[in-house]
């Protein structure tokens, strides 16, 4: 029998229609789920957002105010994609308030904010899902399987990366992501949240890191109005950029291993060049974002000269098979976020936690702090 979950979203830029699509889509993707999200309520701050939304995918209610949406019985699971700033009070509230949550990286400015919102899961005894997407690719659990079973030997070096050019235009309007006050970290938070997230699901835990970030456009004009994405406004008032573009960090695994993780938000040239690179005692595995199917794969018995070959993935590696029925059918971004809309109302449903979750964001934003002490003070840092 299959019943219906109300669900919100709050916060409806870009990634709050990315949720709400996957919503839309989980059914056809995962008719075995035995719920169906009913999209209940919408709640955005700038004037006339949450209407278009609700109008355009079918919301029975648009608010200003996400408290409406805390207060509203009808609602039983909620997405957050506010800006980070709101993340931990909307998200205590939400779980505090019996919802289950949906909430996307960093879970707030500091490793405290995260804390708080999984300390407030904990207690509500509520589900919380996590928008680490990057895991969800079957190719990336292809890799963990691959590692796991022995294939490439042991661990011993890796390197992620994470370059996007999202903030290289000077023009770039001065937004909340640039602020310590509303954005905390910069590219800290945006992207390499996503790289720590991978090396633990990849390699497990960090043991300690030495990190070292620099900014690379210092003033960007303020917007005159409501802004969405990545919003250029040229002419403004020029204001300070207040947290990092570029960080690269050395990492020291827990088990030993060895790795570097770089990421940077002005990267000219490069358009979401997200991967790693992972050498075993035995063999390799790398993972380019943009060829989303693909593993590169050096194993076998040769050592020097050892080839590599191309895995495309297919049924069978993660949840592949709910989107294509043969190998080298090509998924895409949203997909991931589907994969994750399902591991959130799989994880309602069954009262067990599928993907990831508030947890893994302590563990993130832990990290994520560490690498902010380590780069003021030059020395290496633990993220416990």
């Amino acid at each position: 029998m299959v019943s219906t979950l109300g669900v919100a979203v709050v916060g409806f830029g870009w990634m709050g229609r990315v949720h709400t699509q996957a919503y839309a889509r989980v059914p056809h993707h995962f008719p075995q789920l035995p719920v169906r999200p009913e999209l209940v309520a919408v709640a955005d701050e700038v004037p006339g957002r949450a209407e278009e939304a609700a109008g355009q995918y079918g919301f029975a209610t648009a608010a200003r105010d996400w408290r409406e949406v805390a207060a509203d019985p009808r609602v039983q699971a909620v997405s957050i994609a506010a800006p980070n700033f709101l993340h931990r009070e909307i998200g205590v509230a939400m779980a505090e308030a019996g919802k289950h949550i949906w909430i996307e990286k960093p879970v707030g400015l500091t490793a405290e904010d995260a804390r708080a919102v999984a300390g407030a899961v904990t207690k509500a005894g509520v589900q919380g899902t996590v928008g680490f997407n990057y895991r969800n690719a079957p190719a990336v659990v292809a890799a963990r399987e691959l590692i796991a079973a022995g294939e490439i030997g042991a661990v011993t070096h890796v390197r992620i990366r994470l370059f996007s050019d999202y903030a290289t235009h000077p023009e770039g309007a001065l937004t909340w992501r640039y602020e310590r006050e509303r954005g905390g970290s910069g590219v800290l938070g945006d992207l390499a949240s996503h790289g720590v997230d991978l090396a633990r699901f990849l390699l497990g835990e960090i043991a300690s890191l030495a990190a070292d970030t620099a900014v690379f456009v210092p003033e960007r004009a303020r917007p005159t109005g409501a802004t969405a994405g990545h919003t250029r406004s040229a002419g403004g008032e020029l204001g300070p950029v207040e947290n990092e573009d570029y960080v690269s960090c050395l990492l020291r695994f827990a088990s030993g291993a060895r790795g570097v993780l770089e990421a940077c938000r002005v990267s000219v040239g490069e358009q979401n060049n997200y991967g790693f690179e992972i050498h075993g005692t035995k063999g390799a595995v790398s993972w380019d974002f943009r060829r989303m199917g693909e593993l590169a794969v050096s194993r076998g018995t040769s050592y020097q000269d050892q080839p590599v070959s191309t895995l495309y993935v297919g049924p069978g590696h993660g949840e592949y098979a709910a989107f294509q029925p043969g190998s080298a059918n090509s998924m895409g971004y949203d997909d991931l976020k589907v994969i994750e809309a399902y591991n959130f109302l799989r994880s309602i449903t069954e009262g067990t936690a599928y993907g990831a979750t508030v947890e893994d964001a302590v563990h993130s934003a832990a990290a994520l702090d560490a690498m902010s002490r380590s780069a003021e003070s030059g020395t290496w840092a633990s993220p416990a």
